[in-house]
């Protein structure tokens, strides 16, 4: 109790110093230093300390203009050097530690306190989910996330970052939410979830990390986490711009990137300009089925993963891990994961973009049974106002047909969806959206499925940004 009492009390503090959105204090960034925002994709906010004041630095040798890729990125030239981990554009951080292009649309609502950078952001989806078939089910519930990152910037370029990540998502109860074809983790300790998505925890990150600039092109940097982000898989479903409109969770989740939530992580990196090699020691475990506590930190897995973004449009990344006993409800074995992913983004006009992510997972347990999950998806927001978003999917997977592990059984599914959002305020917006879903099985599970088995989502979400 007192664990979660104390990080209460920090993630409440780190959140109050945001000033209300749409007062003086809240800075856009079209009002920051050296900031085109008619490239809003491409905003970022300035380093406390610019590192052209840093000995030997020829800032003018080194602009974006010079950088692979970045010819006729519109305002690109005159973004700072901001990366959270190195002498890159902030837009390239992602979740955790996870890179995405330097392409991506920048968000968040950012303000300057005693030497403190501070940036917050929030998306919240209320939702109503009907999946169909003998094994669908309906409900309503909200999800989402709220997030808040206070940064120090130190002569010489190093930076302390702080991090804290919390989401609605306890609230929907111990079963979460109907998602056919989704399994993995526990309503109650006894039985694991299938065809629903488990709820995540209401602290989903509580990280600190610090980068040290060891010169233009290099740094090195640790970060430390409870819960925290180890260094595998592309970044997180809720923070890939190609992913994160979507409602739902990819039935890939624990393919790729369920490991977005691990009590106890420590990872160590070097960043070599558009080249990341960094190494992780974390809890294995999954978060249990009590999603409103914070649990005790172990560190008995290992990640690697090295991350390369050859031009602005691109990032890539190549990862493994393996897991000591991940499952509560099969203690004995233990994981083998590898990851690769692409990410491809673009800006479309004065305020739209175009993502899409290609990503491969593979689990190898220690019995042997290995299995693949492969996911494509892709958002297209051709201006502010609308978001065209789909997702294709296709695994192997065991936990479908019966209880504990079963035979594989290759299936997928295939998302489609649209939002359409209204600005409310200067820093708010809200929009409506729905999406459907087409599921495809084998023979094998079709009576217990239904021949055309599918689900519809209706939500309305906030976006504060």
């Amino acid at each position: 109790m007192n664990r979660i009492l104390a990080a209460s009390a920090t993630v409440a503090g780190l959140l109050a110093a945001f000033p209300a959105l749409g007062q003086e204090g809240a800075h856009d960034m079209a009002n920051m230093p050296g900031m085109d925002h008619s490239a809003a994709s491409s905003a970022a906010p300035p380093p406390a300390h610019d590192m052209a004041g840093m000995p030997g630095m020829d800032h003018s040798a080194h602009d974006m203009a010079n950088m692979p890729g970045m010819a006729g990125m519109k305002g690109m030239a005159n973004m700072p050097y901001s990366g959270v981990q190195g002498f890159y554009p902030m837009t390239r951080d992602a979740s955790g530690t996870s890179w995405q292009p330097d392409a991506s649309a920048h968000q968040g609502v950012h303000a300057s306190v005693d030497g403190w950078s501070l940036m917050g952001h929030a998306m919240l989806n209320g939702v109503f989910d009907h999946q169909s078939g003998p094994r669908g089910d309906d409900r309503t519930f909200v999800a989402g996330m709220v997030m808040g990152m206070a940064r120090r910037d130190f002569a010489g370029g190093d930076v302390l970052n702080l991090k804290a990540m919390l989401s609605p998502d306890p609230l929907m109860g111990p079963r979460g939410y109907p998602l056919l074809l989704a399994a993995g983790e526990t309503a109650d300790g006894k039985t694991t979830l299938v065809d629903r998505q488990h709820p995540h925890d209401l602290f989903m990150e509580l990280s600190v990390s610090y980068s040290r600039r060891l010169s233009i092109d290099d740094a090195v940097f640790v970060y430390a986490g409870l819960p925290g982000e180890p260094a595998f898989g592309p970044p997180a479903f809720m923070h890939r711009q190609s992913g994160m409109d979507s409602p739902e969770a990819p039935i890939t989740h624990h393919w790729l990137d369920s490991t977005h939530i691990t009590f106890g992580v420590v990872t160590a990196g070097w960043v070599h300009r558009n080249w990341k090699i960094e190494a992780s020691r974390f809890k294995g475990r999954e978060p249990d089925q009590h999603r409103w506590d914070i649990e005790s930190p172990k560190l008995d897995s290992t990640a690697a993963r090295i991350s390369w973004n050859p031009t602005a449009n691109w990032s890539l990344q190549g990862s493994w891990a393996e897991l000591i006993s991940p499952e509560a409800l099969n203690p004995t074995d233990n994981e083998r994961r590898w990851s690769a992913s692409a990410i491809y983004t673009v800006p479309v006009g004065p305020q739209g973009s175009w993502a899409t992510t290609a990503a491969w997972g593979r689990k190898e347990r220690s019995d042997g049974v290995s299995s693949d999950g492969f996911l494509l998806e892709s958002a297209f927001k051709p201006d502010a106002d609308w978001t065209l978003f789909g997702r294709a999917e296709r695994l192997k997977t065991d936990e479908l047909g019966g209880p504990g592990h079963a035979a594989l059984q290759t299936v997928g599914k295939l998302s489609l969806g649209v939002i359409r959002d209204f600005p409310v305020a200067r820093h708010a917006k809200v929009g409506v959206g729905v999406l459907h879903s087409f599921d495809f099985v084998p023979a094998g599970l079709r009576p217990s499925y239904g021949d055309s088995p599918n689900g519809t989502t209706g939500f309305a979400r906030l976006v504060l940004d």
